[in-house]
């Protein structure tokens, strides 16, 4: 069951610098309540790469099956086994009568508002919809609120949101916090800088550079344990780090493989340098008594991926938002349980 090794390969082999110019897509009308903390997104990966098997789903009550493993590197990506029974959380949903989702609104191609149209879309978006729709029914009311990088934990915690799907990085210090559906993409951290820069990769060539990165992100928490002798520049959002890089005053952006492309479409004097160095799956994230929710969203996955067919849910939002910028991605991750 486990793809790590094969989805981060491929990924790697797929995640060349792109120097797209940003296009104008077509969007479906979203509601905007006030930002939590920021609107720019970062961070973490989910396993692209791997086509999924097949998935039974499980009718285990709210909270039901066995005891999980203590967390580690191997086992993170594990979630709860998909179940479409009604706990306290889904009922909860279904007595408000909507959803409400953390999300980014400023990364392009996954969570950002269409410049002529004023409304959010991108592949993190289309898969909070398919959440709503499969709680909800047929035209379900979702409420989108902006989180900042360092504010979806908060927000899941004082259930200011439902749910979080904004590019959020699976690890097991988050998983004490908030609790994670399995992965839906797989993305590592990578330096992005301008072409000219001499700066080849996440090593010693960022010695005495001024490197950005987004409070609260993977990004930040690698460049404390491996600085390489850089200067590291912290802020709310990741996109602040784009902007920080295009004023001058940061040499190169460290952030997630996924998310670095995707700034490099949007600037095409910027580029991706060196490997990805990092493993990590993205996920949904819920608050962490919500284990009812958990196995919903699993369901609403197994289902988006579609056995990994060319014509799922999953392909269809990879091929419409991400191909373009990550190309020659076969597939959605697989998924991992703890029960």
């Amino acid at each position: 069951m486990r793809m790590r090794a094969r989805g981060l390969k491929e990924l790697r082999a797929v995640l060349a610098p792109v120097a797209a110019g940003m296009g104008v897509m077509a969007a479906a009308a979203a509601l905007l309540v006030p930002a939590l903390g920021g609107g720019a997104g970062e961070d973490g990966p989910g396993r692209g790469g791997a086509v999924s098997p097949a998935v039974t789903h499980r009718a285990y009550g709210p909270g039901a099956g066995p005891a999980a493993a203590p967390c580690t590197a191997r086992n993170a990506a594990e979630s709860l086994r998909p179940s479409s029974d009604d706990g306290a959380a889904v009922s909860r949903i279904k007595e408000k009568g909507q959803l409400v989702v953390g999300v980014d609104q400023n990364t392009y191609r996954w969570g950002y508002r269409n410049p002529t149209t004023g409304a959010l879309e991108g592949f993190d978006i289309d898969l909070a919809r398919a959440v709503a729709e499969d709680i909800l029914g047929p035209h379900p009311k979702v409420v989108f609120k902006a989180v900042g990088t360092s504010r979806r934990i908060p927000a899941l915690q004082q259930r200011a949101v439902d749910i979080v799907v904004r590019t959020m990085t699976i690890n097991c210090a988050r998983k004490e916090q908030v609790a994670f559906s399995t992965a839906y993409f797989q993305a590592g951290q990578q330096v992005l800088a301008p072409k000219a820069s001499k700066i080849t990769a996440f090593d010693d060539s960022l010695r005495g550079k001024r490197v950005c990165t987004a409070a609260g992100s993977t990004g930040e928490s690698e460049l404390s344990a491996r600085p390489h002798g850089a200067k590291v520049l912290t802020v709310p959002n990741q996109l602040d780090c784009l902007v920080r890089l295009q004023l001058g005053e940061a040499d190169a952006v460290v952030t997630d493989s996924a998310l670095a492309a995707a700034q490099a479409a949007q600037d095409p004097a910027v580029e991706l340098k060196g490997r990805p160095f990092t493993d990590e799956p993205y996920g949904v994230a819920m608050n962490k008594d919500d284990t009812d929710l958990v196995r919903r969203v699993n369901k609403v996955l197994a289902d988006y991926r579609g056995d990994g067919a060319t014509d799922s849910p999953w392909m269809r939002a990879y091929q419409k938002w991400l191909r373009a910028d990550l190309p020659g991605i076969s597939g959605p991750p697989s998924p991992e349980y703890s029960d």
